[in-house]
């Protein structure tokens, strides 16, 4: 099995295959890629890059939060990752009276640094390649037990990889099933807040600017691990101390130019490049034009809020901010995946495989399998996404959930489970913000959804509590048997009332619950989806997994001098490329043109940007930061294939140092989970010179810039 596996990585290209294309496990570039980048001008060894037994690359970039990268800067466990990977701890910390959220913040010494609670970095410490290990344990089973089976492999291998230690291990499958590795880790859980600049630096250009370039946003924050006297994970503690990283990455101030090499290694989120043409097309005409509405939804009635009360903005940011991502992502993924034609592009490939299987036993009627099993899954395809972007959305139905999982526990009358269920549920509640002001936004989007999902979901799909309840509110007219519900809701349930809700939490009455308007109504929306279409989205998603499983082994078989790398999976990966510009748009953007932005749209809050920057750049004290023209950088392109997770990652010189910070794809590349787009597809990073000059200059904290190694 390894020598198929690694035929499939070999390192010799296809015309159609772009050298920059993929995301690249650590542990097999020395064997697979390490010529190429040398070719583009990487200039460290590959046991630079990864290895186990030596300080390497591995060893500063890091998992930050489970959700975003991140990169030790500093022999003193100093991390630097996106503003935006940062923002909910930042918003965490923020209050009216506090709100380094809007100000910034910029720990004088480090027994100013904030303490971040539930925030955890994780440390790859190895790789393994277990593919035989698995494969051996599930030969022969078909999907329902293999699913079933692969959690209980994946336990023994890591508790074989780790028992007796503190670290902890993730098995990640590859290519759907056909390859699968251990990732070794350990997480540090005492993390605090070392600084970040205000959000209108951090998030300049807003939602407006989001996925576009050019782009002139600061989008960086710093934290710092810390450790115990061991350097090992420990809680916070008073007497820890700032960690020793086995390798920090030094910082390159001396700039960039077009075509230099540039790789970048983090934790990219999830890809779907060998998606069949029919998930494509359910993508473009079904699914994401449904969470594009539906997160319209929520946008909305958060904003109306948000704009009244500095209080509300600040409980609601991080959601809103995380909402408002991938609302507008999935707007340009549907627009780019047809602008691309990748559904047709999809069918070629599908085509010339089923001339090349015609006469194959195993492969003959997959492309027949896959039609079959799409056509059946489409009627229902919207079930899932309305009911977890809609119907599940508001906070209220966030409550409920919660109280659900209890009720659930009373009907097992275990009193110990009970305890223990109520000690999390008080705690859960702490992240689920309320106010007046958000039940206010909650009902307005708790209304909307109701409607959309009426008006969408085929009427034969929907739960008879739409026609025994709602619409009986008013018989003659759905939308106002809605709002008049939608009233009865906010009115009655104990859980659109904060101290209600937080008192049946505290004191659970199983009958309360049970008869409350709200829950009744979350119950028979999810028995709905339980007892019709749960059982038919695991059916499909078991199936199509398989079929793409067997898919990608065909496709290797067809083509087998043609590169293929694994999915994104959010475990460890490098790609690398190039400083590259693309179409019409400068490479690199700079001050003048932020402060332009400012000047032109002086009402837009997007764009405003703090009087303390716009004097720094009136007085052009831009020191050693500023490019040979005089100007201060703000960010540049490179053609590294990256996905959702990779934020915060390091952009990286071929000699190991910092050049940028990864933090947004562009526009015209949007289909790039799906499709990869060479012409196109772009990262947009923040210049390493422009973090460091506001640290040192608008931070006036020259301190943290001193604790890096520069290299002019």
């Amino acid at each position: 099995m390894k020598k198929f596996i690694y035929s499939v990585l070999a390192l010799l290209m296809s015309g159609l295959v772009h050298a920059d294309e993929g995301m690249w496990l650590p542990i097999l570039l020395k064997k697979y890629n390490y010529e190429a980048m040398k070719a583009k001008g990487l200039k460290l060894t590959s046991e630079q890059l990864y290895d186990v037994n030596t300080s390497s690359l591995k060893d500063a970039v890091v998992w930050f939060g489970g959700g975003c990268t991140a990169e030790i800067i500093s022999d003193k466990g100093l991390v630097l990752t996106n503003h935006h990977c940062g923002y909910d701890a930042i918003a965490g910390k923020s209050s009216p009276q506090d709100n380094i959220l809007d100000n910034g913040f910029w720990a004088k010494n480090m027994s100013e640094e904030k303490a971040i609670e539930g925030l955890t970095i994780a440390i790859v410490q190895r790789m393994e390649d277990v593919t035989d290990k698995v494969l051996a344990e599930i030969k022969g089973m078909d999907e329902k037990t293999r699913a079933a089976k692969l959690p209980e492999i994946y336990r023994k291998i890591v508790k074989a990889a780790t028992e007796g230690t503190n670290q902890e291990g993730l098995v990640r499958e590859m290519f759907k099933g056909n390859a699968y590795y251990l990732f070794v880790l350990e997480r540090y859980t005492d993390i605090r807040l070392v600084g970040t600049p205000p959000q209108s630096i951090g998030k300049f250009g807003g939602e407006t600017d989001n996925w576009m370039w050019p782009r002139h946003t600061g989008d960086f924050s710093m934290f710092r691990i810390y450790a115990n006297k061991d350097n090992k994970p420990a809680a916070y503690s008073v007497e820890n101390k700032p960690y020793t990283p086995k390798h920090f990455l030094p910082i390159n101030i001396k700039g960039v130019n077009k075509g230099d090499f540039a790789m970048i290694m983090g934790f990219p989120g999830r890809t779907n490049r060998y998606e069949f043409s029919q998930g494509v097309q359910i993508a473009t005409d079904i699914v994401d034009p449904a969470i594009v509405a539906l997160r319209d939804v929520r946008l909305n009635a958060w904003k109306e809020q948000m704009n009244k009360d500095v209080d509300t903005r600040l409980k609601l940011s991080s959601d809103f901010a995380s909402v408002a991502n991938y609302w507008k992502y999935f707007r340009g993924e549907a627009e780019q995946l047809k602008r691309n034609k990748v559904f047709e592009q999809k069918q070629k490939e599908e085509a010339a495989f089923a001339k090349w299987s015609a006469n194959k036993a195993e492969y003959k009627n997959l492309l027949g399998d896959v039609k079959t099993t799409f056509e059946a899954y489409k009627p229902y395809g919207l079930q899932r996404t309305y009911l977890n972007e809609g119907i599940l959305a508001p906070t209220l139905s966030k409550f409920i959930g919660m109280a659900m999982s209890m009720d659930e526990t009373f009907e097992k009358g275990d009193e110990k489970a009970i305890s223990k269920m109520k000690e999390q549920m008080i705690e859960g509640l702490k992240d689920l913000p309320y106010n007046p002001m958000i039940v206010a936004a909650d009902k307005r989007m708790f209304d909307s959804i109701l409607v959309l999902y009426y008006n969408n979901i085929p009427k034969d799909q929907q739960p008879a509590y739409m026609n025994d309840v709602v619409l009986k509110y008013n018989t003659d007219n759905p939308r106002a048997a809605i709002a008049a519900f939608t009233n009865d809701v906010f009115n009655n349930s104990i859980f659109a009332d904060e101290n209600m809700a937080s008192a049946w939490f505290h004191n659970p009455r199983p009958a309360l619950l049970r008869n409350d308007i709200a829950y009744k109504f979350i119950k028979a929306m999810r028995e709905n989806y339980m007892s019709k279409f749960k059982s038919k989205v695991d059916a499909f998603t078991e199936t199509s997994q398989a079929l793409g499983r067997t898919y990608i082994k065909g496709l290797m078989e067809m083509n087998p001098s043609k590169t293929y790398y694994p999915d994104a999976n959010s475990s460890l990966r490098l790609t690398y490329g190039t400083v590259k510009p693309y179409m019409k748009y400068q490479m690199i953007t700079n001050l003048d043109e932020v402060i332009a932005k400012n000047k032109k749209f002086p009402t837009n809050p997007e764009y405003n940007v703090p009087q303390r920057l716009i004097d720094l750049y009136n007085a052009k004290d831009y020191g050693r930061y500023a490019m040979k023209d005089g100007k201060l950088p703000v960010a540049f392109l490179s053609d590294n294939d990256i996905t959702g997770g990779n934020s915060g990652s390091p952009v990286i010189d071929g000699e190991g140092n910092i050049i940028g910070l990864a933090f947004d794809g562009n526009w015209e590349a949007m289909s790039g989970n799906i499709h990869f787009d060479p012409a196109n597809k772009r990262t947009i990073n923040v210049d390493i010179r422009y973090v460091l000059w506001l640290i040192e200059k608008y931070g006036q904290a020259p301190q943290i810039v001193n604790e890096m190694k520069l290299i002019k």
